[in-house]
């Protein structure tokens, strides 16, 4: 009687450890996979900055950025050229404007020449060099002013997946390259997702024109982006207004400090 009371018992809870259901759990446990990330960062950032959080990757975000700044210049050089950009830069710099006219031509001359290599080589290192700056700026701020459990490379994750919205600034500016007239094409401010589009920047202020070029959309959608991630990584020891302060902090005083000296020069 005993035995068959342990048989039928067994019998009872042999399905929950059966193969088939041991498998049909893996997929939740396994988290999503670099695609899913990619295409959750725009549709659903929270869930996919948990994900992240638990599991930090940044390769593919990065070979992506690299990517999208190879062919911003890739579009630009054959499209608009060099030597045309620099040329509208110099007629809307004031500085270039006071330069003898043989100096003027000097300069330009000097910045096509290495336009070629640095807008290629540029991305390669800037992209990696700007994403371990920033991170570890938060990182400070985040865990050593506001003491949330945060690693490095998780902020640095983070960090890295946000700038998925610079891919998506990388190809309206190449759309932008194919639509419009290449005489009228501003490096400077090429998507007109802020307020200094509407500006002359030679008769604006210098100050408030930098100013301006930073109230960018893209710009607010990558902090948002980043403060998510912040909060997903350091769960409930730090709330979304404490992430987002630990973002716009930092921005702020760049911004701040960019105005500044093209105010001054």
């Amino acid at each position: 009687m005993i035995a068959e009371r342990q048989v039928r018992n067994w019998s009872t809870i042999a399905p929950k450890m059966t193969p088939e259901n041991s498998q049909a759990v893996e997929p939740n446990a396994g988290g999503m996979n670099e695609i899913s990330r990619l295409a959750g960062i725009f549709f659903e950032p929270g869930n996919t900055f948990a994900d992240i959080a638990r599991r930090p990757s940044f390769l593919l975000p990065i070979l992506l950025m690299i990517a999208a700044g190879i062919a911003s210049s890739y579009f630009i050089s054959q499209k608009i050229g060099w030597e045309r950009m620099f040329r509208h830069q110099a007629e809307t710099n004031s500085r270039m404007q006071q330069m003898p006219a043989d100096q003027r031509e000097q300069a330009i001359a000097m910045q096509v020449k290495f336009a070629g290599i640095g807008a290629y080589a540029g991305p390669i290192i800037a992209v990696p060099l700007a994403g371990l700056i920033e991170a570890g700026i938060l990182l400070g701020i985040v865990a050593g002013i506001m003491s949330a459990p945060v690693r490095f490379k998780q902020v640095f994750a983070v960090v890295c997946w946000a700038g998925m919205t610079y891919l998506v600034s990388a190809i309206l500016t190449i759309v932008v390259i194919f639509l419009k007239n290449p005489d009228d094409f501003n490096m400077q401010n090429p998507l007109a997702f802020n307020p200094a589009a509407f500006m002359d920047p030679q008769t604006s202020s210098k100050f408030l024109y930098s100013f301006a070029t930073s109230m960018d959309l893209i710009s607010f959608w990558a902090i948002f982006l980043i403060a998510t991630g912040l909060k997903a990584a350091a769960g409930k020891k730090l709330s979304f207004g404490g992430a987002l302060f630990s973002v716009v902090l930092p921005w702020g005083v760049y911004v701040l400090g960019k105005s500044a000296l093209a105010g001054m020069f």
